[in-house]
């Protein structure tokens, strides 16, 4: 089964190689038929701490690191993340 790809803005840096990214999309109401929007925050493994607060990154499914961290950061502002560069080259 493929693996999830989401894309979202870093809205936390605090915790160490951990970011949390909000991911927005938008869906149909069922009976009104108006797009409305809906978001939710995941924490993401940055193995560096290179993302910052407002950074556009790439998120992936991955096998649990911890508790809630099941997404690792593999693109940060359009460029590839160190450890993802070197498996897909």
């Amino acid at each position: 089964m493929p693996r999830r790809v989401l894309t979202g803005r870093v809205t936390s840096d605090k915790m160490d190689k951990t970011v949390t990214v909000l991911v927005d999309r938008r869906v149909m109401h069922p009976l009104y038929k108006k797009f409305i929007r809906r978001s939710k925050k995941y924490a993401a493994h940055d193995e560096e701490n290179i993302c910052k607060v407002g950074d556009s990154v790439l998120i992936v499914e991955c096998p649990p690191i911890s508790r809630r961290k099941t997404w690792t950061v593999i693109s940060r502002n359009g460029e590839v993340v160190g450890a993802e560069a070197g498996a897909s080259a």
